[in-house]
This record gives structure tokens, C-alpha cells and sequence, in this order.
């Protein structure tokens, strides 16, 4: 499939300053710093492990099948400065509610605190909102403050249900009606 095919295959969102769509497989290097960048209390299979894995070919692989994560990931450009920068997005990994999908979103450390995070996840809610979707909900670490944060701005609030994971902390779920 080609690169314009893969463009092809989603979304297109905008806001003043990001353009979010669909990933290209010359991006997969950019998938993969992300994987290397993640917090080390992020679990193993979050991550690069000993063997490397996933591997650049891998995660190509996976955007060539339309899978950098999950259906509905947008990777997240901005306008102005060449190179996607993170993603932002829908899942449906199956620990909500039927039906429900999971806002999820990592950008570059690099981009961290200019607020794209937000900025995207405004434009996501208003896809799904437009998709029919009239609830939808996120999980966050208890010690990732920065996303904590990013959910409240946008209109999510914590449940009482949590995961507690002894060795790398407590899982939060956290809705938000559309």
C-alpha cells in the first residue's frame, strides 16, 4: 500500500495549529521514540524490551496493517514545523464499558507543555462526539500528572474504579459525557 493509500484510510482533524491523520510508514521512527521515551514505570510490554522489540520493521509492519496501536490513533503534526510529533486518538481496548471508547494520546518529550496535548484531545472529543459516541473514557497513571492534568482540561473526571499495580503504581479510569 502506498503512503497516499495509507493518508487515505481515516481522519483528517484540524485545529489552528495541529493536523491529525492518519500515520504514513516513514513515520514509524517516530513511533518507536516514543516507545524509548516512555517512563520506565510505564509496564515492560509498553516499551522497548531487551531484544529491542518492536523493532523499526515491526512498527512499520503495523502501520502498513493500519495498526500503530489500535484504529483511530491520529498521528499528530503541527502546521507550522515539519514532523509528526505524537498521536492522539480512539481505542477500543476492551477495559471499558461495550461500546465506549478510551481517548488516548502521547506526544514527544520534546513538545511536552505547549499545550498540543490538550489541543488535540478538544479536536478528538469533537470527532467522537460527531461519530455518535456519548461517552467516552481514559486511563491514566496516578504518578502521570501532566496527562491527569491534559484529561481534567478536557472535561474528564475520575471514577472510583482503579487498578493497583504493586511495582509501578495505580491505574485511574476517568469519563467524560459528550
Amino acid at each position: 500500500m502506498t503512503e497516499a493509500a495509507a493518508q487515505d484510510r481515516g481522519p483528517l482533524l484540524e485545529t489552528p495549529r495541529l493536523r491529525l491523520r492518519p500515520w504514513r510508514v516513514s513515520e514509524a521512527g517516530v513511533l518507536r521514540e516514543l516507545w524509548s521515551e516512555r517512563d520506565p514505570r510505564v509496564p515492560p510490554h509498553r516499551r522497548i524490551d531487551a531484544q529491542g522489540r518492536p523493532t523499526l520493521d515491526e512498527l512499520e509492519d503495523s502501520i502498513r496493517a493500519n495498526r500503530p496501536s489500535s484504529v483511530g490513533l491520529l498521528a499528530i503534526e503541527r502546521k507550522a514545523i515539519p514532523g509528526v510529533i505524537g498521536y492522539c486518538g480512539l481505542v477500543a481496548s476492551g477495559r471499558g464499558t461495550a461500546g465506549e471508547p478510551e481517548l488516548a494520546f502521547e506526544l514527544l518529550r520534546q513538545t511536552w507543555g505547549c499545550g498540543y496535548a490538550t489541543e488535540a484531545a478538544w479536536v478528538v472529543l469533537d470527532w467522537a462526539r460527531s461519530s455518535g459516541y456519548e461517552q467516552l473514557w481514559a486511563t491514566v497513571w496516578d504518578w502521570n500528572t501532566a496527562s491527569r492534568r491534559v484529561l481534567a482540561k478536557v472535561g474528564f473526571t475520575e471514577t472510583d474504579r482503579r487498578e493497583v499495580h504493586r511495582d509501578i503504581g495505580t491505574t485511574l479510569f476517568t469519563r467524560r459525557q459528550l
